[in-house]
């Protein structure tokens, strides 16, 4: 039988891991821009103080891409050694989009951000605008794999399960790389990190005019940040809606869970703004609905119906018992490959083996397992739906204060009455933390919503795990934990530091 202690360390540590990972990146997505845009202005009107903004904004830049390069680093590793056979599972498939990501993100932008930040006085302007918009792109194209990789998670398109290696292969790279989750998960995480940026130009730089320093570095600063955080916003907003879509395509359980819903509604279906879930009765208490929102996010219709918990859990039923039927064949086949038969039944059946599998978790050998352990099974597929349906409420909650916010600031930026609105000022200091906890709940979602799949529909997550003691993953653990909570701290010392001196002074006192 599987250690499920094992299995649930192996998962918090990766997921700890990720999220303080996450703590660098959104931060790194959204200031690149910001810092581009600030330096094509500084070379088209020539003004200094625009190049000293960008130089400021980089020097911070420079500090968080350095910290997100060394907690993502091990972040990777851990597929080798916490995540075993998951690896040898799909590795054809995985390791080649993380080996992409690495050399995005270990030559394009390590050689774009040397280039950025000593080639001042070896570049024309125009040499080093340019160099500064390529690092923004390589960036992004970064992130851009490392979200392909995980689309292909929830939606493992352009791949097969290979009866003679008894793995998952590659079969369409084309596929992967336009699945449809994957381009909605990167047009909306990268949205949310330009929101990060965004917002954390507009905090520092309030902390100036608060204190009446920088005033004019600070007004400017703030100007850029409110009309690109707003254009961010508003994309975050329209984009969830896309991820919406996507979901009830091919994750219709996590949707369901996001929603509490257990019963299937009449179409179109409500969004549930307010509810207190009950698990244990399967319903969902002092419902707050707002007709017809929920059907037309999900499924672009009127008439579609959009299926609740217990339909799913039906329908995972079925699944389970044609992937003991497939399973059942598979052993068969491999005895006698020349029975063709077994392998049109195989077939068949093969899209869902990994349902069958869940039952290894409930009873082996797999071809043994009782209506009970099926329905065990099947009730499996139910992710922690309490958590899901208030972290998703939250997440949007925070989106749209985003808007309001940049909007705002927007409309105060153009009247230039910024520094004249204190508690405006006050308000976005305070805000600063706000897009880290809407992203980390945003990620919340997403994967332990698609629980308890490793891939969707194809790897249950209890099966993906390295042959690990509880004690050798504690230790890891508690050694990530501390090593990653140190670079943290260092990192937020740093900041603090170059912010309290200034921006002139920050840049100068860096350069060789």
């Amino acid at each position: 039988m599987i250690d499920l202690d094992v299995v649930q360390l192996s998962r918090l540590q990766f997921g700890l891991t990720a999220m303080y990972h996450f703590l660098f990146v959104p931060l790194t997505l959204g200031l690149v821009f910001l810092i581009a845009i600030m330096e094509s202005v500084y070379v088209m009107t020539k003004r200094i103080i625009w190049k000293e903004m960008t130089q400021f904004w980089g020097l911070l830049f420079g500090i968080n891409f350095a910290m997100g390069v060394a907690t993502g680093i091990p972040l990777e590793f851990q597929f080798g050694t916490n995540w075993a056979y998951y690896s040898h599972y799909v590795g054809d498939i995985f390791g080649s989009l993380l080996a992409i990501e690495g050399l995005m993100a270990f030559f394009l932008e390590a050689t774009f951000i040397g280039l950025f930040f000593f080639g001042w006085d070896k570049l024309s302007k125009v040499a080093h605008l340019t160099v500064t918009w390529l690092l923004a792109l390589a960036t992004n194209f970064s992130a851009l794999w490392i979200l392909i990789a995980n689309a292909w998670m929830q939606n493992p398109v352009g791949s097969t399960f290979n009866p003679e290696t008894m793995r998952m292969e590659l079969t369409s790279f084309y596929d992967i790389f336009f699945n449809p989750v994957a381009q909605s998960k990167f047009v909306h995480t990268v949205s949310a990190g330009y929101v990060t940026g965004s917002m954390f130009v507009m905090a520092v730089s309030a902390y100036y005019l608060w204190n009446g320093r920088h005033k004019e570095f600070a007004k400017r600063s703030m100007t850029v940040a409110a009309s690109f955080g707003l254009a961010s916003a508003l994309s975050v907003v329209v984009l969830g809606d896309e991820s919406g879509y996507t979901a009830s395509q091919n994750q219709k359980m996590k949707l369901a869970g996001i929603e509490a819903m257990w019963e299937t509604e009449p179409a179109p279906a409500g969004f549930t703004v307010f509810g207190i879930p009950d698990i244990k009765q399967q319903k969902t208490h002092y419902e707050i609905k707002i007709p017809w929102v929920l059907g037309l996010i999900a499924t672009r219709s009127l008439d579609q119906e959009v299926p609740g918990i217990k339909n799913l859990v039906e329908i995972a039923k079925k699944r389970i018992k044609n992937g003991m039927i497939a399973y059942k064949t598979l052993e068969k086949w491999r005895q006698n490959r020349s029975d063709k038969t077994l392998e049109q039944r195989f077939n068949a059946h093969k899209n869902d083996l990994g349902y069958g599998l869940l039952l290894k978790r409930h009873h082996t050998p797999i071809v043994g397992a009782t209506d009970v352990h099926i329905n065990k099974a099947a009730l499996d597929t139910v992710p922690n739906v309490t958590p899901l349906f208030w972290s998703f409420r939250i997440m949007v909650g925070l989106g749209f204060f985003f808007i309001f916010f940049f909007a705002f600031a927007f409309y105060q930026a153009s009247k230039r009455q910024l520094e004249k609105r204190r508690w405006f000022l006050c308000l976005s200091m305070i805000s600063l933390p706000l897009p880290w906890v809407a992203i980390e709940l945003g990620w919340f979602v997403s994967e332990n919503g698609r629980q308890p799949w490793a891939i969707e529909g194809v790897l249950p997550t209890y099966l993906a795990t390295s042959s690990l003691s509880a004690g050798n993953v504690w230790f890891t653990l508690i050694g990530f934990v501390v090593f990653y909570t140190t670079l943290a701290i260092i990192d937020a010392f740093l900041m603090c530091k170059y912010i309290k001196i200034g921006p002139v002074d920050a840049f100068k006192k860096e350069q060789p």
